[in-house]
């Protein structure tokens, strides 16, 4: 599978995060559009076939199609850059500075949750016929989603959104296993299977994932689910978030850049 050795594959986060940072920004909010977009429908893909064969395991195990098409593409996912453009930080990169890694967060995530809710549109269309018959089977899960994963948490108060932030930081755990599996291999088979291990387990454990929610909860309130806006922003994508970021920065990035970058001096032997 032409697997690189870690402290190759290491130096190509920190390498494509800096790159990430200097992207002009138009190329950011493409890619970041086109992200949101073929993750929203790979979200589709699996629910339809958790609703259709009743196994919620074999829409995990096909779940990560849509995450190999977009990484395979160049696309990027806000738990993606949350990850790589500190690194480049760390490693004192020039030019690399606090505000244009931050600017460069809120570009992605834009053009994210633009490529979300044009697909979220496009489905709410599809799942009633232009809005002219019931809401479809498949249409109904996404709005029962949105209803438990909101309200469902706030009826648990503090409790409710620590468990959020907890599966947030989870979820990128494993997400951003999938983004550096896409580095690891140079081949294709070899990239697709290290990124899917990792993202089958995040959605088959119900983990919160930012990019995700914001196909999934517009949508569910297009189609009728009963919490607000409010309760979709305060009750699930801050906590969701900042979960996302923390946890894959702290469980992924930093641990790998610590011990395969800036490694501790090798014992000699006399």
């Amino acid at each position: 599978m032409s697997y690189l050795q870690p402290s190759e594959f290491v130096t190509k986060m920190v390498d494509a995060g800096e790159s990430k940072i200097f992207m002009g920004t138009r190329d950011v909010i493409i890619r970041g559009y086109m992200a949101g977009a073929i993750l929203a429908l790979a979200v589709v893909f699996a629910v339809t076939i958790t609703v259709q064969t009743g196994s919620a395991i074999l829409g995990a195990a096909l779940f990560p199609v849509g995450f190999s098409i977009l990484y395979l593409m160049g696309f990027d996912l806000l738990t993606g850059v949350f990850v790589l453009t500190p690194l480049a930080w760390l490693d004192k990169r020039p030019g690399v500075t606090i505000p244009r890694i931050l600017a460069n967060w809120g570009k992605v995530g834009l053009g994210n949750f633009l490529g979300a809710m044009t697909v979220a549109i496009i489905m709410a269309v599809n799942f009633t016929m232009g809005f002219n018959v019931d809401v479809s089977e498949v249409g109904q899960a996404v709005a029962t989603t949105g209803e438990s994963r909101t309200v469902g948490y706030k009826e648990h108060g503090f409790g409710g959104w620590l468990t959020l932030f907890i599966r947030g930081a989870l979820c990128n755990w494993m997400v951003s296993l999938g983004v550096v599996g896409a580095l690891i291999s140079t081949t294709v088979p070899g990239k697709v299977i290290a990124m899917w291990m990792p993202i089958m387990v995040f959605f088959f454990l119900g983990f919160e994932h930012s990019v995700v929610n914001m196909f999934l909860f517009p949508l569910g309130l297009m189609l009728g689910g009963e919490f607000s806006i409010g309760d979709y922003i305060f009750w699930n994508e801050i906590p969701t978030v900042v979960g996302n970021l923390i946890g894959g920065l702290a469980l992924t990035g930093l641990t790998l850049y610590s011990t395969h970058v800036r490694t501790q001096p090798k014992r000699q032997l006399t």
